[in-house]
């Protein structure tokens, strides 16, 4: 029989963390069945090649109850694991799984941040982290600073932490054709001479208006520049009427999510991701997969440069014109060889082989 693990992320959509279990599934759903926690009644992106997978989605409508939680866990087990993936959520998780005598329970952190504006928030993330401190039996992070923000410091000192890398099909980057390119340019009509681009949620912590307004500064300096935002979120009408408002809009396309996004990376002479604040940044892995010049902020932890030259860092209170004058050097150059960028991949650990060896040691 196939060992059943159950993953918690709130919905099977296209984002960064949601696209990497995927990724694996497609691996070793052979060996494994993958379950999946839903709490939207809507089904999500992947929802439906879970199922053709051999996976189920399990809908639940109380993400702070830990006995519907419990109950689901009892009803489609038994699981040899139950992998949480929900930030301070873990702690509902993991003390849900504790009770349903689940064996394996993992806390997962993606992110190194999130907001506090109330002591009731507060009261909620330390009392979360007591819980994933108590009833987690491994600790998985993207990046030390993640590992470190959701378990704090000393539960890594004790109980140490599984360093554990977002595996990318870096495979499928390594090649484009050169048609798709084409035919993708003419469907959004991109004929600028420079085109930099974002693939990224419209929320807070991606800051987008900071794109805007780089954007801007580049095309006062006399530059053809389009700039390519590819991505959904609650934000994103806010960023078409901030671009309307600054009379770019026509300089700014939108293509809402795609399946594949190997022709928008290869049409981008530079990647810029500007976030506040970030786990790692799955994206900026495909994008050096491509061979794609990247100018990020410092939020971006070092873990997802794969040292290859590709990735400048600066800090968001650099100034507007130090970000363009990186971003138009960066858009000059696209050389890196694909065998050159497997071999940073591979070195890097960011392969299944080694993530699947990872899982297979803590599902046990």
């Amino acid at each position: 029989m196939k060992k059943k693990i159950l993953h918690v992320t709130g919905q099977m959509n296209r984002a960064g963390t949601e696209t990497m279990l995927m990724n694996l599934y497609r691996q070793v759903h052979h060996e494994m069945q993958f379950d999946f926690i839903s709490y939207s009644q809507d089904d999500g992106h992947y929802d439906e090649e879970i199922r053709q997978l051999g996976g189920n989605v399990i809908k639940l409508t109380r993400p702070s109850s830990i006995s519907e939680l419990s109950k689901a866990i009892k009803k489609h087990g038994p699981y040899a694991a139950v992998h949480a993936h929900t930030l301070f959520h873990c702690g509902i998780v993991n003390t849900a799984a504790a009770l349903a005598r689940v064996p394996v329970r993992v806390a997962h952190a993606h992110t190194t941040e999130e907001a506090c504006h109330s002591f009731k928030k507060w009261l909620y993330m330390k009392s979360m982290k007591r819980l994933i401190k108590l009833f987690s039996t491994d600790f998985y992070a993207c990046s030390k600073r993640a590992a470190t923000f959701l378990f704090g410091e000393r539960t890594i000192k004790q109980k140490n932490y599984t360093y554990f890398p977002n595996v990318i099909p870096y495979h499928h980057f390594l090649q484009h054709d050169k048609n798709d390119i084409a035919v993708f340019k003419e469907k959004w009509g991109i004929k600028s001479d420079i085109v930099i681009g974002h693939v990224g949620r419209f929320i807070e912590a991606k800051n987008h208006h900071f794109l805007l307004t780089l954007l801007a500064a580049i095309k006062r300096k006399g530059h053809s520049v389009s700039l390519l935002l590819i991505g959904e979120g609650h934000l994103k009408e806010d960023i078409e009427r901030q671009a309307k408002n600054m009379g770019i809009q026509d300089d700014v396309i939108f293509t809402g999510l795609l399946k594949d996004i190997r022709a928008p990376l290869y049409t981008m002479d530079c990647f810029v991701f500007p976030s506040r604040f970030e786990g790692l940044g799955l994206v900026l892995l495909e994008a050096q997969a491509t061979g794609l010049p990247c100018v990020t902020s410092d939020a971006i932890q070092p873990e997802a440069d794969i040292k290859l030259g590709l990735v400048e860092r600066l800090s968001l209170t650099d100034s507007i014109d130090t970000w363009v004058a990186r971003i138009l050097e960066a858009s000059t150059h696209r050389e890196t060889e694909a065998t050159t960028i497997k071999t940073a991949f591979e070195a890097a650990g960011y392969n299944y082989e080694n993530a699947y060896t990872k899982l297979q040691n803590t599902y046990r």
